[in-house]
């Protein structure tokens, strides 16, 4: 097995962001295969996403923005916002969508150091690196006071996990495929305050959005 032993998963995702057809998962290497929500992704922005977007009001990075339905909500919400994806075909989508994006890996220098208002990590994507505690640390940089980050949680359950996964798929006319192997995380809610603390945050407020729970962090 070769695995990435840190940063994003460059690759990882492609197959997923260039079409909303066929089947995708994510397996990590103890087994567990996660259907991925492709289609919400390639959609325009969920009934959920209620519950987090309006607590952006100032300038908001989305880290990891995939194909870029979040990103635009924001813009047509009025706020100023810049997506940012490894993945050239997330930020080619995002862009077709009349959104800002840019191809940059989120532990790299970026735009706007310290000056962003908030940053979101939805859709897994606290999994990046797969070290939560790394990942919201460097949000935590990116902001000013009084800056927030707006985490999607998992429900009780899984606690903090971090190792190994990759990406399955079968395409529409049922080819199989799959991609490299990359370091990822998962976190739920119960975990969440010390992986925060553990960074220099401090949970404000959890909210629920359509069975979905979104955590609002800031510095203590």
């Amino acid at each position: 097995m070769t695995v990435l032993a840190a940063g994003p998963a460059p690759g990882g995702f492609a197959a997923a962001l260039a079409t909303a057809t066929g089947t995708h998962w994510l397996v990590d290497a103890e087994g567990r295969w996660t259907r991925l929500p492709v289609e919400r992704w390639h959609a325009g922005a969920e009934p959920a996403l209620r519950a987090v977007l309006p607590r952006c009001a100032g300038p908001t990075l989305d880290v990891g923005c995939g194909p870029g339905r979040v990103t635009r909500a924001l813009v047509e919400a009025g706020v100023t916002a810049v997506g940012i994806d490894v993945c050239a075909e997330a930020v080619r989508r995002t862009r077709a969508r009349g959104a800002v994006a840019l191809r940059r890996d989120v532990f790299e220098p970026l735009p706007g150091e310290g000056r962003w208002a908030h940053v979101l990590l939805v859709d897994g994507n606290v999994g990046i690196g797969g070290d939560p505690v790394a990942l919201l640390r460097r949000c935590r940089d990116l902001l000013r006071p009084p800056g927030t980050v707006l985490v999607e949680v998992e429900p009780a359950g899984p606690g903090l996990w971090r190792g190994h996964s990759h990406l399955a798929y079968r395409t529409a006319d049922g080819v199989p495929g799959r991609g490299p192997w990359f370091s990822w995380a998962r976190l739920d809610e119960r975990a969440l305050p010390r992986v925060a603390a553990a960074a220099g945050l401090a949970v404000r407020d959890l909210v629920d959005g359509d069975g979905r729970r979104f955590a609002v962090l800031g510095r203590p």
